[in-house]
């Protein structure tokens, strides 16, 4: 097996001298601003081992990788019942689609597009103030990642809430069909600000380690949802965490994985590693586009793809 360590620092040396870095998302204004000459990756292995390099210390936006959280967050509130609002299917549309919902009578396909994942934290928001939904999420962030100085970008959720129309069509039309419950401004804040928290590459990969063991954190022991959820959320990353490029990005790394158009991805190694990667700039997709080929031969190289070496 080769070395942990050399493995991550070669990938980031070559990630770095590449010319082809994707497109920063241009939507969200505070998003477009980030330099695309940036590249972290982290890798927590089973035993505790870290082998990180690059900008692995600069926070950024995770923006979508939320909805990892969101809906192990929302799935330990009601349970299977969750999935009577949202399915969990492969949409095969863009991540801000309105035709699908229409078509398929505001149930969003999987809780992982934006519609979807404004139906999962209208849920959250059903049990609280949101300031109080959104200290939720954010205290389970920082407990997953063991840091309690992650926070929310203010700025970048100011940016989301000025331009994001295409989501605020998505929720009023949820909202016609009886899938969203609370208020659509306040779903919406809550949903723009997670969406908005900042991390690092690091304190990513420390909070999805309940993802790659069986849903208990190694580190300490405890159980953070059961085994048999943490398998059905890896699951679901596998098939829809990268829009309508969940297919290549199974086909290329073949692990359990959720990006964000900030860049970032979120990858699991079920029994073997957390891994978070960022790279701003992105494919058509809105994927990361550097962060996705890192991916690729990090699998490559250690035997990491879940269906063989």
């Amino acid at each position: 097996m080769p070395n942990l360590e050399t493995v991550v620092s070669e990938i980031v040396d070559e990630m770095r001298q590449r010319s082809d870095r994707g497109e920063v998302a241009r939507y969200i204004p505070e998003l477009a601003r980030v330099d695309p000459g940036h590249f972290g990756l982290a890798v927590i292995g089973a035993d505790g081992t870290v082998a990180a390099a690059g900008d692995c210390d600069v926070p950024f936006s995770i923006q979508s990788i939320s909805k990892v959280f969101t809906l192990t967050l929302a799935l330990g509130m009601v349970g299977d019942k969750l999935w009577r609002r949202v399915g969990r299917e492969p949409s095969g549309s863009p991540f801000n689609s309105v035709v699908q919902l229409e078509y398929e009578r505001g149930i969003p396909r999987n809780p992982f597009i934006n519609a979807g994942a404004i139906a999962v934290t209208d849920l959250i928001l059903s049990r609280h103030q949101p300031r109080e939904a959104l200290g939720e999420i954010l205290r389970f962030m920082q407990y997953l990642a063991q840091d309690t100085s992650i926070t929310i970008d203010e700025a970048v959720a100011a940016s989301e809430q000025r331009t994001g129309f295409r989501n605020v069509a998505l929720a009023n039309y949820m909202k016609s069909f009886g899938v969203i419950d609370n208020p659509v401004e306040y779903t919406l804040g809550v949903y723009f600000h997670h969406c908005a928290i900042s991390m690092t590459c690091r304190q990513l990969a420390v909070a999805g380690r309940f993802l790659a063991h069986s849903g208990r954190d190694p580190s300490t022991g405890l159980s953070v949802v059961q085994a048999e959820r943490a398998k059905r959320i890896n699951a679901v990353m596998l098939t829809c965490g990268h829009y309508d490029g969940s297919g290549e990005f199974a086909y290329r790394v073949g692990l359990p994985g959720k990006s964000g158009v900030g860049g970032g991805i979120l990858a699991v190694a079920p029994g073997k590693a957390s891994i978070a990667v960022w790279a701003p700039g992105l494919d058509a997709a809105g994927n990361s586009h550097l962060g996705r080929i890192a991916l690729e031969r990090l699998t490559k190289r250690l035997g990491w793809s879940i269906f063989g070496e």
